[in-house]
Parts: structure tokens; sequence; C-alpha cells
């Protein structure tokens, strides 16, 4: 969907630039990457220092930059584009995992703005600056997530244990990875990379749905998971709302 968004807009001007945040590299988003066979620039994060230096907290997010490299929007919830109307209810179906079930029923109550969103993008997109979406500087920098020593350190915690990870230090990258969660609690990016590269969660589908062993509950060095989280927290409250 975002790659015909991006097909339709591109003679107007516009590019889209989509980054992977995963301390895996090309390893973590090969597959997603090549499944979506895109035509436009599709980068990779391995450190998330796109989340550090524009303030991402959660996926999808986007942030609006124009000709000039001028940030006209910054980071905000970014539904993909409006497609058939999802279903209302999740069926049972004995050939998924009870947990995964679980999840998808939680991912459907998290309230969609994608038509409010687009059309914005689109109003954007035709008529740049003039657009009533596109903010002035001081109104960026308003809506812009401030960083306190604490989300500073916790920044900094995180980073330590995606390099960790990637030298092979597990045990050493998950105490890093527990205070950054500590410190930027707001950040599911952050809970859901360490999540990731627990032992047994490697593979697309498995980052989705698996989480704590419940027959071993020991084995799991964090406080929370996906599922515990969004429940505790509530579907409504998992992405900013949309603020035109």
């Amino acid at each position: 969907m975002w790659q015909a968004l991006r097909n339709e807009y591109h003679p107007l001007g516009f590019e889209l630039v989509t980054v992977g945040l995963d301390a895996l590299g090309a390893e973590g988003c090969r597959a997603f990457i090549e499944a979506a066979q895109p035509q436009h620039p599709a980068l990779i994060d391995q450190h998330h220092l796109l989340a550090e230096l524009f303030g991402i907290t959660n996926i999808p997010q986007s942030v609006w930059i124009d000709e000039q490299g001028m940030i006209v929007r910054p980071a905000e919830t970014a539904p993909a584009p409006p497609g058939p109307p999802r279903a209302r209810a999740i069926q049972p179906d004995t050939a998924l995992p009870q947990r995964f079930m679980e999840i998808m029923g939680e991912a459907m109550k998290i309230p969609n703005q994608a038509d409010a969103y687009h059309a914005a993008l689109r109003d954007w997109v035709q008529h740049g600056k003039a657009s009533r979406f596109a903010l002035a500087p001081a109104a960026v920098i308003e809506r812009s997530r401030p960083r306190n020593e604490s989300i500073a350190r916790g920044h900094a915690h995180f980073e330590l244990a995606t390099e960790l990870e990637r030298r092979g230090d597990h045990a050493a990258a998950t105490r890093h990875f527990r205070e950054a969660h500590r410190l930027v609690p707001d950040s599911w990016t952050f809970r859901r990379q360490a999540w990731s590269l627990e032992p047994g969660m490697a593979g697309p589908l498995a980052r989705f749905w698996q989480g704590p062993d419940p027959n071993d509950p020991a084995s799991w060095p964090y406080d929370g998971d996906w599922l515990t989280d969004i429940r505790q927290s509530g579907p409504e409250h998992y992405n900013d709302p949309f603020v035109p």
C-alpha cells in the first residue's frame, strides 16, 4: 500500500523513505524489504538513530520534510493508506497459537485514523507550504518530544545495548535494554527491539506473537511483553492520536 501511495505522489515531487529500526540490521529487515520490493529508498537503522534524532517512539511513525530539508511535521503516527474495511472480529482458528489470536484481538482495538492522516498528506503534497497541515517552525518545535536528562540517558543505554548485542554479549545487552525501558517508558520501539532478541523469538512472525514462556516465567528477563503491556495501557493509548 505504501508503494502504491509513493507511485501516485512521486510525479508531484514526493519521495517516500522507509527506515527499518532493527539491531540485527539487514538480517532483521531483509524479509520485509524483499517482500515489499520497494521502488523508493528503504534504509536500515541498526542503532535506532532515527528514533534518537527525530523522537520516534513507535511504528509506524513519520516525519514530513520539505524540499528545503525543513521538518514541517515532527514524528507522529502514520497509519498505512486506507484499504478494505478491517474485520470487526477475529474468528477462532485452531491452526494459529492462542496467544497470536489474543494479540490480533487487541491490535484490532487500536484506533485507526488513516483517512484523516492521508487526507492531510495528500493536501501537503498538492499545496506544499500553503497547506494548512504544514506547520510553522515554532509549532514543529512545540510538538516535538522534549528530551530531558533521563530520556537522553535512556537512549545512551539503548545504543550501548544494541552494540553489545551486535558483539554477541546478550546478557550485558539485556541489562542496558532494561535500563533504557525504565528511563524511556513510552518507547514501544525500545521494548519491541529487546523482546525480539530473546532466544526463540527470531523470525518475522515470531517477533509479533511470541512472548514469555508460560511454562518457564523465569526465562523472560523483561517486566512486560506486547500482550501484557497493551492490555495494561489500553489499545486506545498505543498510538498518539492524529492532530491536524
